[in-house]
């Protein structure tokens, strides 16, 4: 993508290239299409600016034209987030955990891992059978109202989750919780079991149930969740999410010591290390 940058670079303090990422960024994840005017309206950007840039955007694949004359999200720009290697070493290594637990179910179940102050969805794994939800992958969630949003928050460092906190809890329901107090209690109660829940919080109707996968270093990478109606016991799902995540990070840990042994080899270091 050629993106110019006469006339643009400075102005208002904003390069061509944070005004074509603040286009890129401004699908919500409900959003399939947008208008011209509604990107313009959410970036701050002029008319002009929005039109050329979205223009220039398509051209190399990173939106496309809608069949009403707005823009959607283009396969370019999912092609190029597929290759991150992380989610790339995720979803080879959870997605088949993600079908076996998707099987004893027949519910949608997620993968997500942390971008900014939001959840990033990785994979949903779902069927004809499941129920309607709103999540796809590459949507941004909310961290404190939903299932896997509150296990990455719950084993974030506590700096992160006050930024969280500060940013604002955004009430998506009745029921969701909004008060400082209410929610650490609640991670606390995650970090206690292993397990969050997220009753009603982002969807009435919907629960979700989430437990976290762990690296080599301990450090919580992602959560995996399932959805399903709230007529569902969630202690009865616990279980079984909570063995899903496990076998996952027993996986990543796996990978990453034989990652370790492999440039332990190629390095010609074989045996322990020297003591200090």
């Amino acid at each position: 993508m050629a993106l110019s940058v006469a006339g643009d670079a400075g102005r208002r303090g904003r390069s061509v290239v944070s005004k074509a990422v603040a286009l890129l960024d401004a699908f919500a994840i409900d959003d399939v299409e947008l208008s011209l005017n509604e990107l313009a309206r959410r970036t701050s950007l002029p008319l002009s600016t929005a039109y050329r840039l979205a223009s220039e955007l398509v051209s190399g694949g990173w939106l496309e034209r809608g069949e009403s004359g707005g823009y959607r999200v283009g396969l370019r720009l999912l092609e190029v987030g597929a290759r991150a290697p992380r989610s790339m070493t995720l979803l080879e290594i959870v997605v088949p955990i993600m079908q076996d637990l998707f099987v004893a179910t027949r519910e949608n179940v997620h993968l997500a891992v942390v971008a900014g102050h939001e959840a990033l969805y990785l994979e949903r794994v779902t069927g004809l059978q499941s129920i309607a939800v709103k999540s796809r992958r590459w949507g941004r969630i909310p961290l404190h109202a939903t299932g896997v949003g509150k296990v990455l928050l719950a084993y974030a460092e506590e700096d992160f989750v006050a930024q969280v906190i500060a940013g604002g809890l955004t009430r998506f329901t009745p029921y969701t919780i909004v008060a400082p107090g209410h929610l650490r209690r609640n991670l606390a109660e995650i970090r206690h079991t292993g397990v969050g829940i997220a009753h009603e919080e982002m969807t009435v109707g919907r629960l979700s149930v989430a437990a976290p996968l762990f690296d080599a270093d301990g450090r919580a990478v992602a959560a995996m969740s399932i959805v399903v109606p709230t007529t569902v016991d969630p202690q009865r799902l616990a279980p079984a999410v909570r063995t899903a995540a496990l076998s996952a990070s027993r996986r990543l840990r796996e990978r990453s010591f034989r990652a370790e042994a492999n440039r332990t080899v190629e390095g010609g270091h074989l045996g322990p290390p020297a003591p200090r």
